[in-house]
Order: C-alpha cells, then sequence, then structure tokens
C-alpha cells in the first residue's frame, strides 16, 4: 500500500525549510508520496501556547548554530535571513491557494519562495520585494498576490491552521505518517523509518 507523508509548512520556519530540502529524497527512498499542508505558524503558536525561539535568546542562539550544522550534514545552502523573522500572511494564503485549486505551480512556487527567504536572504516582509521575487521566478506576481487576498483563500488558511493545531501540531516543521507525529527536521530519520515499516 502506498505511504503518505504529510508536511505542515511555513515558510518563515528555517526548520521547515530544511526539512523540505530532504523530502524528494525521503519520498524517493520510500516511494511516498509527499502532501504538502500550510498552514499559519503564528495562529499556531498563538492556539498552543508555544512560543518561537526567538523569543527566548539564548534558544535562538542554539538553534540556529543547530540549524546551520543541519545544513552543513546535507550540503544545502542557508544563510540566516537579516530581515527574520518574516510575517508570512501572505505567502501562506498563496500556498493554500494553489495547493486547494491543485495548481501545478504550487512546488516550483515552494522552492521559490523557501530560496528567497533561507538562501537568498530577500526581505519578504516587503510586498514589492515579493513581487520582485515572483516575477523574477517566473510567475505572474499580480495574480499570486491577488490570490492572497482572496477571502476564500484567507478562509482556507486559517481552517487549516486551526485543523492542525486540533490534529496535535505545535510548532514546524510536523510531520505525519498515518497517525504518528514527528515534529522538527531532526526528526526526518524516525520518518524514513516510519515510512519503511
Amino acid at each position: 500500500m502506498p505511504k503518505t507523508l504529510e508536511f505542515y509548512f511555513d515558510f518563515g520556519s528555517p526548520a521547515a525549510y530544511l526539512a523540505h530540502t530532504q523530502l524528494p529524497q525521503i519520498a524517493a527512498e520510500t516511494q511516498a508520496t509527499v502532501v504538502y499542508q500550510p498552514m499559519l505558524l503564528g495562529g499556531v503558536f498563538q492556539a498552543t501556547g508555544n512560543r518561537p525561539p526567538i523569543a527566548v535568546p539564548s534558544k535562538a542562539a542554539y538553534v540556529f548554530t543547530d540549524f546551520a550544522r543541519f545544513a552543513k550534514r546535507h550540503r544545502v545552502p542557508l544563510v540566516l535571513n537579516p530581515h527574520f523573522p518574516i510575517v508570512t500572511t501572505t505567502l501562506m494564503r498563496i500556498a493554500i491557494g494553489l495547493k486547494d485549486r491543485q495548481d501545478p505551480l504550487f512546488p516550483a512556487y515552494m522552492d521559490a519562495v523557501y530560496r528567497a527567504i533561507w538562501v537568498e536572504g530577500h526581505n519578504l516582509n516587503d510586498p514589492a520585494v515579493v513581487a520582485e521575487v515572483l516575477q523574477r521566478a517566473g510567475f505572474d506576481a499580480a495574480a499570486l498576490l491577488a490570490l492572497g487576498q482572496d477571502p476564500a483563500v484567507k478562509e482556507s488558511l486559517k481552517a487549516a491552521t486551526d485543523a492542525a493545531v486540533a490534529r496535535g501540531v505545535f510548532g514546524a516543521p510536523t510531520t505525519f505518517v498515518g497517525g504518528e507525529m514527528f515534529w522538527g527536521q531532526d526528526r526526518l530519520d524516525f520518518v524514513r523509518e516510519a515510512l519503511l515499516a
């Protein structure tokens, strides 16, 4: 029976970016299908009482060092975005809008946004920079930004975030294999094992 890996993410999480870089290889090794589940991490934090690592200075210093170790081990680029934290509400609305309509541009959009934030260090808090990044990546920036303002898309992201919380999600990335939950990019070995079981 085919296996499914559900990946709950927000572009603002460097851990989710790092996990994202590993998913194609895991999917190929396990013959699993990856189902991307956009959510708004700020909404998850608010609903669960969790706090981002940046809210605890000693924790922030540690996790970014640890992320750098992960990136080095897996040979993927990672820069600490000088504009962090990035408010990802519009970016995540576009993501769920593309996903909901099963748009074939969805994977390329994900790659472009992750690269802009965590490889190129762009300030995606600035709508003009967002438009420039999308246009340069070959998208119709105006159409995507309009999608992010669609009331139905806004409601879809809210509902998806609420559903993630109801499922037990408290941070990003969170991965599910069946009913088993794994949190963090550093738990992908367990994800791989669960898919191969």
